[in-house]
């Protein structure tokens, strides 16, 4: 007889905030992002204790899933919002993180009641929000599609902030400028009513250099019997028709679907499967197919048939191929071998050409006329490298396709965050009276508020330096600077050419103050509407909106948790 275990009852933490075990896993949590963030982050190593692949990253779709915590509900909930933003905008994940982490913590230290730091930071989210959306905003540019210099740059940026790729300068330009080049070709030119975007197929190649790298317009696909392949070269110029089968054709009868199968005595049901896969082969034959492509296996009695009437076989495309190859070649994937094949199920490809990397021999499908999809090969020296270059390109495509929603960009380095801390102190003081009242707290805890919500922001920029140098903002325009460690004091002005975005440079006659210190507060200058400068860093303007407002919005409901319950059993 089992023994019958009484249910356990459930755990109730009163003001998880007060908890010394969970407020130190937080700042823990706090210091494990920070140490990852920017393009000289410290990289990290994942893995379980069951064993499997070790992954080094310091990217936040990796790391975010990988330090969950199953006993405590308050830390997941924190993680899963920005899990959230990360699977919906693709950047900015450790921005995030880092800003609802300091907004809880700076609010626990300034000693402000957590209804009031709600309230306030709510407030101030608005008041940011506001100010980013103007025209006049200190921190945003416009992007110039005339140009694809602002692409790159904005490419450049989400590229060199993830430092497990290990790409050189050179081989970050590269890279970026193969990205914007992939994400215009799926731009269709001529497309009247609601533009639908093309695909990015991305193919890794291991072992060859970053500058191998390259962007093709059309299909790759990788061909491992590249002697059962007819040549390419006797083909003819003009468009080939193809077709494609979704179905498998390697003669088995359990492909044939479900149901029952009745099978007369004697009957040689292998024979009768492979006399129709044959009268597939004489149609596509006397329809003229120059190209037969399977998702699946196809029998090597047609594939030998095929191939001896001149016709190129390509078997096991997989289903990721699948939906790229019909958008490029117009083809209707037959789904049964037992019907004859429309007409309009072919497709057609202008040309078939071999493309060489490495050991890796792929057949590069040329589209019949303009087409928005393109292949984007990608190669690096080892396969850890390879990894997390290829989850970068896939986030920088996702950042780009924002720009056509949202054309602007903010500016990057930590700028627009000690731009916005300058904003809101000079815009708070301006009536303090007021907005206390408005909000229901007095005079002392809209302050501490203002303390808290600034010195947050400000932290996220100086957690972009992990070399020893000191972060400072500037008095004028409130741009965030780096002072080298081995730089004196007295010496600062040295040390200083420009500012985190790279828009601003150093003069004689600018003041500057280390972050996080006491500085007099001041309306941030406008920049010169006429400077030929570029900024050499930005953000996707919708991307850290967003996680503005889910870091912040985040902590409010983080510091308005009174009870956690959790079930025991």
């Amino acid at each position: 007889m089992s023994r019958v275990v009484k249910k356990a009852p459930s755990v109730c933490t009163d003001l998880p905030l007060d908890n010394t075990d969970i407020c130190n896993k937080l700042h823990i949590l706090r210091q494990l992002l920070r140490s990852c963030f920017g393009p000289t982050g410290r990289l990290k190593q994942v893995h379980n204790n069951i064993g499997g692949q070790v992954i080094t990253t310091s990217s936040s779709s990796v790391l975010l899933p990988a330090i969950s915590s199953s006993t405590q509900p308050f830390i997941n909930l924190i993680i899963t919002s920005i899990r959230n933003h990360v699977s919906r905008f693709s950047d900015c994940g450790l921005f995030a993180a880092i800003l609802c982490l300091a907004l809880i913590e700076h609010a626990k230290q300034s000693g402000v009641r957590r209804n009031v730091a709600v309230r306030v930071y709510k407030h101030f989210l608005g008041l940011c929000t506001s100010y980013l959306h103007q025209e006049d905003c200190g921190c945003k540019v416009k992007l110039d599609f005339c140009s694809s210099h602002s692409l790159i740059t904005l490419a450049h940026s989400v590229i060199s902030s993830k430092p497990a790729s290990v790409l050189t300068e050179t081989e970050a330009l590269h890279i970026s400028k193969l990205a914007v080049q992939a994400f215009l070709l799926t731009v269709p030119c001529n497309s009247p009513g609601i533009v639908s975007l093309g695909r990015i197929v991305t193919v890794s190649v291991e072992g060859q250099s970053v500058l191998d790298s390259a962007v093709f317009p059309g299909l790759l696909v990788d061909v491992p019997d590249v002697l059962g392949i007819f040549k390419v070269e006797n083909l003819p110029f003009n468009p080939l028709r193809m077709v494609l089968f979704s179905v498998s054709l390697a003669g088995d009868l359990s492909e044939l679907g479900n149901g029952i199968i009745e099978v007369h005595h004697g009957a040689d049901t292998d024979s009768q499967i492979l006399d129709q896969l044959l009268e597939i082969g004489k149609q596509v034959v006397k329809d003229k197919v120059k190209l037969f492509v399977c998702q699946k296996v196809i029998h090597p009695v047609l594939q030998q048939y095929l191939r001896s009437h001149g016709i190129i076989v390509m078997e096991r495309l997989g289903i990721a191929l699948m939906e790229p190859l019909t958008q490029l070649t117009g083809a209707q994937p037959v789904a049964t071998l037992h019907t004859t094949i429309p007409p309009t199920a072919y497709g057609n490809v202008r040309d078939l050409s071999f493309r060489h990397f490495g050991s890796k021999t792929m057949l590069h499908l040329h589209p019949p006329g303009e087409s928005e999809i393109c292949t984007m090969v990608l190669c690096h020296r080892n396969e850890t490298m390879l990894s997390e270059l290829k989850v970068v390109c896939q986030k920088t495509e996702h950042v780009l396709r924002l720009t056509l929603r949202e054309p602007s960009a903010l500016l990057g380095g930590g700028c627009t965050e000690t731009h916005l801390a300058a904003y809101i102190r000079h815009k708070s003081m301006n009536d303090v009276v007021e907005t206390a009242s408005a909000l229901g707290c007095s005079q002392s805890d809209y302050l501490l508020g203002v303390e808290a919500f600034c010195r947050s922001l400000e932290s996220v920029a100086a957690a972009l330096e992990h070399d020893g140098g000191n972060s400072l903002i500037d008095l004028t325009h409130a741009h965030r600077w780096t002072l080298p460690a081995d730089v004196m004091q007295e010496h600062m002005e040295d040390g200083l050419s420009l500012c985190g975005c790279g828009l601003v440079e150093s003069s004689s006659s600018m003041k500057w103050s280390y972050l996080n210190t006491k500085y007099p507060e001041f309306s941030p200058a406008p920049l010169s509407k006429e400077a030929t400068v570029q900024p050499r860093v930005l953000d996707s303007f919708a991307v850290k909106l967003n996680a503005l407002q889910v870091a912040v919005e985040t902590a409010n409901i983080a510091l308005d948790v009174r009870y956690i319950i959790q079930d025991m059993n």
